[in-house]
């Protein structure tokens, strides 16, 4: 890469640098960016955002101020991404109610489709779905399946189980929680992460329970476990698998 002499921020073009056990850096300048900015990105890498009148000795420098961060950063990335699913056109992968059908294509760019069904990623051939970039937005295809599946599954399903067991709440919202399946507010609002939707049926009703339990027991208290042990019939037996999953990988 050919060194730039003076501000980066004034020109449009992002700037790439191989760096010692960093991998090729990405210096990004930015017209309202304040101060310079380190985002380590999922088939990406390193980016580098910069202010105006930065320039690359500046960049550079601060980078390898850094460095010991960066690379603890990536070796950590590298082990969750070890752990998450790698979507391919030989095996199958499913949510609970889409089958993901991954299809090469000579376009240049990724698209996908939900159709009866099935959820349709096309990748281009000349990169192939092994590709991070292509992971990542098959992942992000899941996830909007998961949240259509999400927004047309879980509030019936709260309705239902609140009706069972003779519970009231006021709204229940989806969200793509990557903290926590769920939570209840002080004003019995529930919120549930779309996330739910890869739990097994007995795991996804038990977080539901439990935060239905909460409009009644506001903590975790032993009345709490009381009665969600009553509704769920082995709330600390399900919690203790609940724990198993894990919302950042699949």
């Amino acid at each position: 890469m050919k060194r730039k002499q003076g501000s980066l921020a004034a020109k449009a073009e992002i700037l790439e640098k191989e760096m010692e056990g960093m991998g090729r850096v990405q210096f990004v300048p930015s017209s309202t960016a304040k101060y310079v900015r380190i985002s380590i990105k999922p088939g990406v890498g390193v980016q580098v955002t910069l202010p105006k009148r930065a320039t690359m000795a500046q960049a550079e420098a601060f980078v390898q101020e850094k460095a010991a961060w960066i690379r603890k950063h990536l070796a950590r990335q590298q082990q969750e991404l070890q752990k998450k699913t790698l979507f391919s056109p030989y095996d199958t992968f499913q949510t609970r109610f889409h089958q993901l059908q991954l299809l090469p294509h000579t376009l240049p760019q990724l698209k996908s489709r939900l159709k009866e069904g099935v959820l349709q990623v096309w990748y281009p051939v000349q990169t192939g779905w092994e590709d991070q970039q292509v992971q990542e937005y098959i992942r992000t295809s899941v996830e909007q399946a998961l949240r259509l599946e999400a927004k047309q599954y879980l509030p019936q399903q709260v309705a239902h189980l609140a009706q069972k067991f003779g519970f009231s709440y006021r709204n229940v919202t989806i969200k793509n929680a990557k903290t926590r399946w769920g939570s209840c507010s002080a004003t019995n609002n529930i919120n549930l992460s779309l996330h739910l939707m890869r739990l097994p049926q007995h795991l996804c009703d038990y977080v539901i329970l439990h935060e239905l339990a909460h409009t009644v027991e506001k903590n975790h208290g032993p009345r709490f476990w009381a009665l969600l042990d009553r509704i769920s019939g082995n709330a600390r037996g399900l919690d203790n698998e609940l724990k198993a999953y894990r919302l950042q990988i699949y």
